[in-house]
């Protein structure tokens, strides 16, 4: 268990009080959702803090291939599904940015099957972070900062798209003919 999967783990382990403070009280106690936008930034930063930490220090292992992909689609799925609960964030959005995460994790299950590894692209990353910075928006939920949480979302959710369209166009042979 080394430092990149401890980080991992408390990604995941920093979730259910993330989603607990963001929903007491309805989401109204503008408190609670400062305490929970730091909570998920610290979770945030832990996905890329593990990753940067076990490329340089070669701490690569299985498990943290599979539980931080993990760890940050839960983060995020959790995120989404609170934000819509608090009327925050439309239903089709949140579906369509979860269906990409299930496409694009059972695609890589096929590539691994195959031993094909699918690393992760730079549309992906950009996704990643504008995914994040619009839930960081919508938790701060500030009157003068509408118009560009409204920008980042909709970027968000367009780089959300764009990056399923460039996994599939560049690794399609996955599916259609078997290897690559």
């Amino acid at each position: 268990m080394n430092l990149p999967n401890k980080l991992t783990i408390l990604r995941v382990l920093m979730i259910p009080f993330f989603v607990v403070t963001l929903l007491i009280e309805g989401g109204s106690n503008q408190t609670l959702r400062y305490v929970a936008a730091v909570i998920f930034i610290v979770a945030s930063l832990t996905d890329m803090l593990d990753g940067k930490i076990a490329r340089k220090y070669n701490l690569v292992t299985n498990f943290g291939k599979f539980m931080d992909p993990l760890a940050d689609k839960l983060l995020v799925c959790s995120a989404l599904i609170c934000l819509v609960e608090l009327k925050q964030f439309p239903a089709w959005m949140a579906i369509v940015i979860v269906s990409r995460e299930f496409i694009i994790s059972g695609f890589r299950l096929v590539a691994a099957e195959q031993g094909i590894v699918i690393a992760a692209s730079y549309w992906g990353k950009f996704k990643t972070t504008f995914q994040m910075a619009a839930i960081i928006l919508m938790i701060f939920n500030l009157p003068v900062l509408t118009v560009l949480t409204d920008i980042v979302v909709w970027a968000a959710l367009i780089l959300t798209v764009v990056s399923l369209v460039d996994y599939l166009a560049k690794n399609h042979k996955v599916l259609t003919e078997g290897r690559m």
